[in-house]
């Protein structure tokens, strides 16, 4: 099924995101968990790429294992910065091969020192090439504290709106904390004429070694709120465990109550924590 046509539904959508293993010996504990995440029955699941297209046959894997074992509707990530034509034409002829019809088109992080590839500068140019090589539902990422490489937001917004022209159907957010800082976005992409669906991501932040990673990759704000909950219960792993399921399960309580119908969850392939949020939230997603 193609996603825009679960968002197009009048219901509150619930989604999971994966990644696959960085090496093959990783490969079946990493399937045990999106498998344990599959089984929650979500709206859909996504499957990220690895840097550089490093584990981009695990992504085809992990996906088609989701669609074809358990019946979920997978999305499968495609980064063009350090790939050729030739290697995202391939991309999707395995996905076309595999079943697999919806793609997150991204640019993807420049990897240090590693390889970059001439054939793509930006995400709307693989959105271009995707809608050009088949019938896929495509998805793109946005920023609702703008890009780390664009110089201010309402040039990242403009760009924004360029991915949606050359063929996005749908945009899910990169993590945010403070969902007024979402709430400003929305209105000022819809503004600017972007009014494909917008679908909130959330992190449920339940270590304080996420903190840091997730500053240093994102730079995103984080309330007082949140470094009280840090600070108080940081040192304490389960207390940090279930505190984080709490603090994003009422981020995605207040953004559906305010008329945001689509949440996407960022599992870090932990089946506890979207088992966690998912039961607090059953009546509301009934």
């Amino acid at each position: 099924m193609k996603i825009v046509d679960i968002l197009k539904q009048d219901k509150v959508t619930l989604s999971f995101e994966v990644f696959p293993p960085k090496t093959t010996g990783g490969y079946e504990s990493v399937a045990k968990a999106t498998q344990e995440i599959a089984a929650l029955r979500p709206d859909f699941m996504s499957v990220t790429y690895g840097a550089g297209g490093g584990t981009s046959e695990h992504t085809v894997d992990i996906a088609s294992a989701l669609k074809e074992r358990y019946d979920v509707t997978v999305l499968a990530h495609l980064s063009c910065v350090s790939s050729t034509r030739a290697h995202v034409a391939a991309m999707l002829d395995k996905f076309r091969q595999r079943g697999i019809e919806n793609v997150l088109a991204l640019r993807g992080d420049i990897p240090e020192g590693g390889p970059l590839a001439a054939d793509y500068q930006y995400a709307a140019e693989l959105v271009r090439e995707i809608k050009a090589q088949g019938d896929f539902c495509i998805g793109g990422a946005c920023y609702p504290e703008g890009h780390v490489d664009s110089p201010n937001k309402t040039e990242d917004i403009l760009h924004l709106k360029e991915k949606v022209d050359a063929g996005c159907e749908f945009l899910t957010t990169q993590m945010f904390f403070d969902n007024n800082i979402f709430y400003n976005f929305l209105y000022r992409i819809r503004e600017k004429g972007v009014t494909v669906p917008v679908i909130a991501g959330i992190m449920p932040i339940t270590n304080v070694k996420q903190v840091a990673r997730t500053l240093k990759m994102s730079g995103t704000y984080l309330p007082e709120r949140f470094k009280a909950i840090v600070d108080r219960f940081g040192d304490d792993p389960s207390a940090m465990r279930q505190a984080g399921v709490i603090y994003a399960t009422e981020q995605i309580i207040d953004l559906i109550a305010n008329g945001v119908n689509h949440i996407h969850i960022y599992t870090m392939n932990k089946p506890e924590i979207a088992a966690g949020i998912q039961a607090s939230l059953s009546e509301i997603l009934k």
